[in-house]
């Protein structure tokens, strides 16, 4: 198909000091051309070795810091077929625990996903053991009744556990690399956003009819702009694209608050763009110059008057006052991440069947001056079954389709993911996965 080049996005080019994001590109791995095949995604020998291999060795995302303040805050999430227990201590750093009385079995905290406050120990409801803070033991009532003594680990079993970019990191390997070692070329990357400057405010679970790679795959790549989300050909340049691939984690920069070049240029600014522009503080009504200025002087506007709306820009390039910087943390950590807001989405596997999977949905924003912290409420976290709630049109169609591409990938008709250059994330995603399996 041809398409239309009334624009080149010029991207910013400044040399990298020891701060700011790089936006140098990659050289292009050579991944090869192979189908993968569709039984990473429907078989359930597929998915057990997967839980083997990969999600038992990897850092995983469990909460935002802010979610677990003060000493004796505490909340639970979950992975596979674990509950992870995650509390705040005495001394401000955070412990990870199975989430299970090593009594008989029960699980410990009941509450899924909702931050608790200010425990003092925690009592499991089945037969009273008692564990403190640190996951040692407190109290077994009538000790003296157990000939063996009490059980030799001492108490709760850990797991590492520690915090970056204003969220709190677990693994289920004793082994694992450091966290920053793990994130590699991620906090280089991230930390000019300043995450932890950034409010929630929407944190929903919704159990989707699809495998959790599905579900990777389909944010991880923006050749699907034209057909599922036809309105964002008026909102971005879904073909000059910088992909970028490092060992693990991957990214590309898409330009925001422009035209896709499979568009014919409209006869006046297009509702999507103007929403960027009143963001930004500018009126579309007193624009003169062309569309496709709109983005570099929505770029400029916001560099002008950013600190006036108590907005700190300034460790963020000019394309990231517009753009989308799209991050995948391996294996299932989705960021878009704007200058003024992040999308978060967290792909989690259903503990027994491969065609279903968890989606995390968490909207973050960066609070302007007129920000009230005082009547800020913390959004409540909600879990849902697939199409009761909307996670808004773009996300809505994703969820929509999804589920027909995992019926798809169970059929005799259908052999694997024959994969473009577009989708050159996916197949760096797969190869990651691999690498993990073959270990």
């Amino acid at each position: 198909m041809k398409v239309r080049r009334e624009q080149k996005i010029v991207r910013t080019k400044r040399q990298q000091g020891r701060t700011g994001t790089p936006v140098r590109a990659m050289p292009k791995p050579d991944l090869g051309h192979s189908l993968i095949p569709k039984e990473r995604y429907t078989c359930r020998d597929y998915a057990a070795r997967e839980w083997e291999k990969m999600w038992t060795k990897v850092w995983l995302l469990g909460c935002r810091e802010d979610d677990i303040p003060n000493p004796g805050d505490h909340i639970v999430t979950e992975i596979g077929p674990e509950s992870i227990l995650l509390v705040r201590q005495t001394d401000t750093s955070v412990k990870a625990f199975h989430n299970v009385c090593v009594h008989r079995g029960n699980r410990l905290v009941h509450s899924l996903h909702r931050p608790q406050e200010d425990a003092k120990s925690f009592r499991c409801r089945y037969h009273s053991w008692t564990y403190g803070l640190d996951g040692r033991f407190a109290d077994i009532p009538d000790l003296d009744t157990f000939p063996q003594g009490a059980p030799h680990c001492g108490g709760l079993k850990s797991m590492p556990c520690d915090s970056w970019g204003s969220f709190v990191w677990f693994s289920l390997n004793h082994d694992v690399e450091p966290l920053r070692d793990y994130l590699d070329i991620i906090p280089r990357h991230l930390d000019p956003y300043h995450f932890e400057r950034m409010v929630p405010t929407r944190q929903v679970t919704v159990e989707w009819d699809c495998n959790w790679k599905a579900s990777v795959d389909a944010f991880n790549e923006s050749y699907h702009v034209q057909g599922i989300h036809p309105q964002l050909l008026y909102y971005l340049d879904d073909l000059d694209i910088q992909i970028d691939c490092y060992e693990k984690h991957n990214r590309y920069l898409i330009a925001f608050g422009v035209l896709s070049p499979r568009v014919i240029s409209p006869s006046e600014i297009p509702p999507p763009i103007k929403h960027v522009m009143r963001g930004a503080g500018m009126d579309p009504a007193s624009y003169e110059g062309s569309v496709y200025d709109i983005r570099s002087e929505v770029q400029k506007h916001k560099r002008a008057h950013g600190a006036e709306q108590g907005k700190d820009y300034s460790g963020l390039n000019n394309d990231q006052l517009t753009d989308d910087y799209h991050y995948m943390i391996f294996p299932n950590v989705t960021l878009n991440i704007h200058a003024d807001d992040m999308m978060l989405f967290r792909q989690r596997p259903h503990p027994d069947d491969p065609n279903k999977m968890f989606f995390d949905y968490y909207m973050f924003e960066l609070p302007d001056n007129e920000f009230d912290r005082g009547e800020y409420e913390r959004p409540q976290h909600r879990q849902y079954r697939h199409g009761e709630t909307s996670l808004g049109l773009v996300i809505n169609q994703d969820a929509y389709n999804l589920p027909f591409v995992q019926k798809g990938m169970n059929s005799a008709g259908y052999d694997g993911l024959w994969l473009g250059d577009q989708e050159l994330r996916i197949r760096h995603f797969h190869k990651t996965l691999e690498i993990y399996l073959e270990q």
